[in-house]
């Protein structure tokens, strides 16, 4: 069961949802939807970029929420929830509408058992997995509406040629070095030698007398 998990883990690495949204702004190019590139472009990029915000100022700062074990959204539950969803409702842009729901359907199914194996792999806490997984979907639910309103929107359906041999490599492809990254960014900016981590929020308490 744990390798299941793992394998669905790695899925929504960067490694395989990095090109894949790259595939996607390929895509919406070759069909010459500039607008939708654009879009799909700010929006991704909006959510990556809250992911690395929320981390940097967790690990410089150790900003946080205790209560809920919240150290930053998770970039893989974030990634899978965005790229997934899309993929599907772009693949199936010009069938019917039955089968352009259950493709998207499909893409928000995967991306959600995606988070739910971060928290599994204890790579992430359940509120991380469930806001960085939500903050995906938010960044898909928006894309798909302004592509909804494209009624020229002309696309072949290329990307599941291109996203399939991805998704079979997952399980060996090397996981890119993100956390060190992001890590290495944190500490030079905050100018601690040293990192926070959940640690600090078993440490003892002084008391206060």
């Amino acid at each position: 069961m744990m390798i299941w998990w793992h394998w669905l883990s790695l899925a929504g690495s960067l490694a395989v949802t990095g090109p894949i949204g790259v595939a996607i702004a390929v895509w919406l190019l070759s069909g010459k939807s500039w607008r939708l590139t654009a879009i799909w472009a700010v929006l991704f990029g909006a959510g990556m970029a809250l992911v690395v915000i929320t981390k940097i100022a967790f690990i410089g700062w150790g900003i946080g929420v205790e209560s809920v074990e919240f150290a930053g959204f998770s970039g893989h539950a974030m990634r899978a929830a965005a790229v997934f969803p899309v993929a599907g409702f772009l693949a199936f842009r010009s069938s019917s509408l039955t089968a352009r729901q259950l493709s998207t359907a499909a893409g928000v199914l995967l991306a959600v058992l995606i988070a739910i194996s971060r928290v599994y792999v204890q790579a992430h806490s359940v509120s991380e997995a469930v806001t960085g997984c939500l903050l995906g979907l938010t960044v898909a639910a928006l894309f798909i509406w302004y592509a909804s309103t494209e009624h020229h929107l002309a696309l072949s359906r290329v990307l599941v040629a291109l996203c399939v041999p991805v998704l079979l490599v997952a399980p060996r492809v090397e996981p890119v070095p993100t956390e060190a990254w992001i890590t290495k960014a944190a500490l030079y900016l905050s100018g601690r030698e040293h990192p926070y981590t959940r640690a600090i929020w078993n440490a003892p308490r002084p008391e206060v007398r």
